[in-house]
């Protein structure tokens, strides 16, 4: 008797974790995370003095106000395709924003493509989302939004972008096709 409740008791709390528990925010992605702010701080895509595209009205969950910019990028001896998205706050149009964007930033999120192989399923995609400063964030879990972040149907960065148009991962166009 005792043995099956062990067994019981096994299945219902291994039973109670989420399938996709440790695909993302462990130190490898976190410690690639910071790689990647230290290039785009070099390149001044972050940081103060960032070049700033035109900001536009936005959409949750990223923010009220939003400027993307994107290209090709190297980061620790990988080319990828790097998304970058500055999340602004506050009830401003675009163009309030860009007379002081640092006041208004609230985080930058990316993507950025890793070698084919990396995550196929799902673009080779790698996710973040830091804070205005660099920092990664964590859910309301505690875990780091650095990697593989979320699954289709569950929510987060790839639940999200899995509905994107096309196949790309990526709502504003279709230029980046699954590899």
């Amino acid at each position: 008797m005792l043995k099956k409740l062990f067994t019981l008791g096994t299945v219902v709390v291994l039973g109670s974790f989420p399938l996709y528990a440790g695909k993302f925010g462990n130190p490898d992605d976190v410690e690639f995370a910071r790689t990647v702010w230290q290039a785009m701080t070099k390149a001044s895509l972050v940081g103060e003095g960032a070049f700033v595209s035109q900001p536009y009205k936005g959409f949750p969950p990223h923010g009220i106000v939003l400027d993307t910019v994107e290209g090709e990028f190297s980061v620790a001896n990988q080319e990828g395709i790097l998304i970058i998205k500055r999340n602004y706050g506050g009830e401003k149009e675009p163009k309030q924003v860009m007379e002081n964007p640092a006041k208004y930033l609230k985080a930058v999120t990316i993507m950025f493509r890793k070698q084919p192989g990396y995550d196929p399923g799902n673009g080779d995609w790698f996710y973040v989302k830091y804070s205005p400063h660099g920092k990664v964030l964590k859910n309301p879990k505690g875990v780091s939004l650095a990697g593989r972040a979320g699954a289709p149907g569950v929510g987060g960065c790839i639940g999200c972008h899995i509905g994107a148009p096309g196949k790309g991962f990526v709502f504003r166009h279709d230029r980046y096709p699954k590899q």
